[in-house]
């Protein structure tokens, strides 16, 4: 809206000044992703490999109490295999046309590319979130966690566990202590966990240093430190449903042999399309991904406390 003229005196705004555009497109917010951090690749195939990955199961091997000079039997050992599915695809396609390319100040291909390309690994994480949660071990979830004990609440539907700052460091170590049970190994254990749950951290006690298990403050960014073995991260695509009249989340725990992401195509590219003169982008991935280890993922089902 122009800027108003004295009564009297004529308004030439429209006429004489003209409209302008920013060479500069107002920045888009982006969720952190974290799916290379907390997954392992060690499955993953070459580009163009086929769309199933076999992988071999190690067999458990059986010991026997021992006595001198007794017959040994032999075991004869067998692998297994599952099956890891590259079947997974997500794809965009833009164009413009080649006058406002032309007309614009703006690099305006490449910008979209970029915004294209984030949004196509943001939705893709999503997805992953949404699949694998289910996945978690039985005993790793549900009101009677713990594989030895079965006397840890992780919240069920209807019955969400509620998490302040009071009980923040208790759900984390609950959560190891699952892990524990199935004699997952220590290190590279991880956490993905929401925005709300970080802040009860942060107005905790946790906040000093020497509970992170390191020299340095927690205070972070997306990778916020280590707390009970944990390294946690944040993120906004975590799975949540609506129980009770409460948002509520699926925080996970894991160590790093749980999750497997395999990419085998990953493009992005300019085109033509065909109709009128205008310039495209189109992308693609294609990938999967596995809970291998299922005895490795703790997924607790909890709600924010006042």
């Amino acid at each position: 809206m122009p800027v108003g003229a004295t009564g009297g005196t004529p308004q030439y705004s429209g006429t004489f000044v003209p409209e302008t555009w920013s060479a500069k497109i107002l920045v888009k917010f982006w969720d952190a992703l974290t799916i290379a951090a907390v997954s392992n690749a060690d499955y993953a195939v070459g580009k163009g490999q086929g769309d199933t990955v076999h992988v071999r199961v190690a067999p458990t091997v059986t010991t026997f109490r021992y006595y001198k000079n007794q017959d040994l039997d032999f075991e004869y050992l067998e692998t297994t295999l599952i099956d890891l599915l590259i079947n997974y695809g997500r794809a965009f396609a833009i164009a413009c046309d080649d006058i406002d390319i032309y007309q614009s100040d703006i690099a305006l291909m490449d910008e979209f590319s970029d915004n294209a390309g984030m949004q196509l690994k943001q939705d893709t994480e999503e997805d992953i979130f949404a699949d694998i949660y289910a996945d978690a071990a039985t005993y790793n979830t549900g009101s009677t966690a713990g594989y030895k004990t079965h006397n840890i609440n992780l919240g069920t539907s209807g019955t969400p566990l509620v998490v302040t700052t009071d009980d923040v460091l208790k759900l984390i170590v609950r959560a190891g202590q699952c892990l524990g049970e199935y004699s997952a190994p220590f290190e590279d254990r991880w956490a993905i966990i929401p925005e709300w749950m970080n802040s009860n951290i942060l107005l905790s006690d946790l906040k000093d240093a020497s509970l992170a298990g390191d020299g340095t403050s927690i205070l972070r960014n997306a990778r916020m430190g280590r707390i009970a073995n944990f390294t946690l991260y944040l993120s906004n695509l975590i799975e949540t449903a609506t129980d009770g009249g409460y948002t509520c989340f699926y925080p996970l725990f894991g160590q790093r042999r749980a999750l497997t992401f395999a990419a085998n195509l990953d493009k992005v590219k300019r085109v033509e399309p065909s109709k009128s003169f205008q310039q495209g982008i189109k992308g693609l991935t294609v990938c999967g991904w596995k809970v291998f280890k299922s005895e490795a993922l703790v997924v607790p089902y909890v709600r924010e406390g006042s």
